[in-house]
């Protein structure tokens, strides 16, 4: 069984992660490198839907 404090401690993980990355997104985005932030604001969306649905499932929803 899957324990709910992990799965908490993995969505905060995740969540870092992602602010990484739109930190990334945002300087290259500032330094005019459009492609590469093009990409970065991608992963971020998809790690932001991820880090919801992990957050969901840590709180016991679906």
């Amino acid at each position: 069984m899957t324990s709910r404090a992990e799965l908490s401690s993995l969505a905060a993980s995740l969540d870092e992660l992602t602010r990484r990355v739109t930190a990334l997104a945002e300087s290259a985005s500032g330094a005019d490198e459009q492609d590469l932030a093009a990409d970065l604001f991608a992963v971020e969306r998809s790690l932001t839907g991820a880090l919801r649905r992990l957050s969901r499932l840590a709180e016991g929803r679906r």
